[in-house]
């Protein structure tokens, strides 16, 4: 049978009867469609006219369609949050809820959706210079170059460290990405600060300072804008001078070093030598006291001593006077080393060098050859000298008489 003909009962290849030919008409399959949605929604069957129309299935299998597309449909509402990170439901673009770790269900698109944020990683932001992928710095200077109060040009880079801590007013505050957020905010901070002090403190001892306010003034800004960054750590990577005035500048440290060094060496120095002295001086002032106690004492002691003396001349002048005589003869005579003796009714003067027989005799009893001197001598040596000293006495006290 050629592809032409009509097959049996009057039928072509194509399904067509009655020997019509062509596709099927548009408008009675639509028809068709009408009538079994009527038929599915409480109206007639969905059979096709003359017995001739396109078969659809009945109520029964729709509701089964139905049925499954929605369980299908269900089962896409559930997503898993993964560790450290957060799920913010949409609905309808609305902010509904926020949800931890572990698997979530949510109402499936188009009516609800979930944007997931990760809250525990931490990213770094450069400005100044750029980490390539061989791990080497590669300057950027229209970020670096920034100035000071006193109109010089520093270059900076700095290292900034930051988290998401509000998932929240990230996606509905932020429109840009984080990084660029914080990259933008961090040099305008940073400009800010270092735009209020000195070349000198941004190089040298204020870099701590510069950091610290750096890190406040950043963290404002993001809060104020209420992004939901949380800034972690920012850390000053290099702060130099420009290239063309950097010997000038390294001399000028130098010289300033030499400065902090002389001063700490005399500082040093100070506190060597005023403690000493002040021990001295303290020293000084106790013996003084101790030297003024002991005249103090001394006087009122020979003040005391006079007046019992007083009291004695009053009772017995003349022997009181002799004693006194005899007593300071005894004192001056006891420091010289000459003796003379006078005869009582002669004119001969004994003179006796006492000093020159003291040395000789240290002399004789140092040397080694000298001989022994008994005990028998010393002592008749001490007789005469015993002698002679109590008739120097009585001669004296005649005399005071």
């Amino acid at each position: 049978m050629s592809w032409n003909q009509p097959g049996p009962g009057g039928n072509d290849p194509w399904g067509q009867k009655g020997g019509r030919s062509g596709p099927p008409d548009l408008d009675e399959i639509v028809r068709n469609i009408q009538k079994t949605l009527r038929g599915f929604f409480g109206g007639r069957g969905g059979g096709g006219s003359g017995g001739g129309g396109t078969s659809f299935p009945g109520k029964a299998g729709l509701g089964a369609i139905v049925v499954v597309a929605i369980v299908v449909w269900a089962l896409t509402g559930f997503y898993v949050v993964e560790e450290g990170t957060r799920g913010v439901v949409l609905r309808f673009g609305e902010y509904k809820e926020t949800t931890l770790p572990g698997l979530q269900w949510r109402i499936p698109w188009p009516v609800e959706e979930v944007n997931s944020v990760n809250i525990q990683q931490v990213n770094t932001v450069e400005i100044g210079y750029r980490t390539t992928a061989q791990r080497q710095e590669q300057p950027v200077p229209r970020e670096a170059l920034m100035l000071t109060r006193d109109e010089n040009i520093v270059d900076i880079n700095l290292a900034v460290q930051y988290d998401i801590k509000d998932p929240e007013d990230l996606i509905f505050n932020v429109a840009d990405r984080p990084q660029a957020v914080v990259h933008g905010a961090t040099e305008s901070a940073l400009r800010e600060v270092v735009g209020t002090n000195k070349m000198d403190f941004v190089l040298t001892e204020g870099r701590a300072t510069v950091v610290s306010e750096t890190s406040a003034l950043l963290q404002q800004v993001l809060d104020r804008y209420q992004t939901g960054i949380n800034i972690i750590a920012v850390e000053m990577q290099d702060a130099q001078p420009p290239r063309e005035v950097k010997p000038a500048f390294d001399d000028a440290v130098k010289a300033r070093e030499d400065q902090v060094r002389l001063i700490n060496e005399a500082e040093a120095y100070r506190n060597d030598i005023i403690p000493r002295a002040r021990g001295r001086a303290a020293r000084e002032i106790q013996e003084a006291e101790g030297y003024k106690e002991a005249i103090i004492a001394r006087a009122e002691g020979e003040a005391s001593r006079f007046e019992q003396i007083l009291a004695e001349y009053r009772q017995a002048p003349n022997i009181t006077r002799q004693r006194m005589y005899i007593e300071k003869m005894e004192q001056v005579l006891m420091k010289s080393s000459k003796l003379m003796i006078d005869q009582k009714g002669g004119n001969n003067v004994i003179y006796l060098p006492l000093d020159q027989l003291l040395r000789q005799r240290r002399s004789e009893s140092g040397s080694v050859s000298a001989p022994p001197v008994s005990s028998s001598s010393l002592s008749g040596d001490r007789a005469t000298a015993d002698a002679r000293d109590s008739r120097s006495r009585l001669n004296l006290r005649e005399r005071g008489e």
